[in-house]
């Protein structure tokens, strides 16, 4: 008796398995919904701060919620080791966000993306963020279209994904 084993898969498992087992520092994405309730927000920064602390690198964007959380671990934990990616420039961005975001050493603006709409230079940003990445981690709504569509993209990449949903 024979068996048929898939090499591809049996390549991404490994692949995936040296991810996770990697002691050592990765370049760990983190993104989710702008709407987070408040505990979930305390949970997520301090995920971010255990991460930093543990000599990862944190990659995100600029919005409200579970982005903003994320470079509020980061930023207590050790400001070198955050990276924030915007959708568009700093002036394209809510005034409740820039003050935060003026304080963060590595932030790339992308003000080529100022023409057009949010969705549309999201969805881009995101691209770009899972390039940079190992490791995506995702806060998202079963309904969080352009999330969903991200974490796929990075799994079809190769990267490892940890999708969490709130609903």
């Amino acid at each position: 008796m024979s068996q048929s084993v898939d090499l591809p898969k049996v390549d991404e498992f490994l692949q995936e398995l040296a991810a996770i087992q990697q002691t050592g520092s990765k370049l760990i994405a983190l993104l989710g919904s702008r709407h987070v309730p408040i505990t979930h927000q305390h949970l997520i920064e301090l995920m971010s701060y255990a991460l930093v602390l543990s000599g990862n690198h944190i990659l995100t964007s600029g919005a409200t919620g579970t982005n903003s959380a994320a470079i509020r671990g980061a930023m207590r934990a050790d400001p070198n080791l955050l990276t924030v990616i915007l959708p568009q420039s700093l002036e394209r961005q809510p005034r409740e966000s820039r003050e935060q975001l003026e304080q963060v050493i590595h932030l790339v603006e992308n003000p080529e993306n100022d023409t057009l709409s949010l969705a549309e230079a999201s969805a881009i940003c995101n691209q770009e963020i899972i390039s940079r990445c190992q490791q995506l981690i995702c806060f998202a709504f079963h309904d969080s279209h352009t999330l969903l569509k991200t974490c796929a993209e990075a799994e079809e990449q190769r990267k490892v994904v940890t999708l969490f949903y709130f609903d």
